[in-house]
């Protein structure tokens, strides 16, 4: 019989809110069996929050991280998943580098504007 986990113990292991839990419960990433009103959540939900936390780390979406996860098919390669992680990365790290470029963009312009700030104010001190 494989491990089964209840939300509290899954909220606490991840240091997440069991809110958090219910919502990707919601969104179809994780599909605990209920005993009465209580959530019972299998090894293999455990190992999809595990997976969702990671790719939101990463910054991944909920739904590229329900893609990658869907992905996955026991005793396989893989391969199909891990090109499309690849892909993924690759298109993540494009997004950050042009956001640092746009970053290093904006403290120039800010840079400027408030050099000619303070270049008024020492013109207006002199009059």
């Amino acid at each position: 019989m494989s491990a089964t986990y209840s939300i509290s113990e899954l909220a606490k292991e991840f240091s997440i809110t069991t809110r958090t839990i219910r919502f990707y419960e919601d969104k179809g990433l994780l599909t605990p069996v209920r005993q009465g009103q209580t959530r019972v959540y299998s090894s293999k939900d455990r190992v999809h929050l595990k997976l969702i936390l990671r790719g939101k780390r990463l910054g991944f979406s909920l739904d590229e991280c329900q893609e990658l996860i869907e992905m996955y098919t026991p005793g396989t390669s893989n391969i199909k998943q891990i090109q499309a992680l690849l892909d993924k990365i690759a298109v993540k790290r494009q997004q950050l580098n042009q956001q640092l470029k746009d970053i290093a963009a904006l403290q120039q312009e800010l840079d400027t504007a408030e050099q000619r700030c303070l270049d008024a104010l020492k013109t207006s001190d002199t009059k």
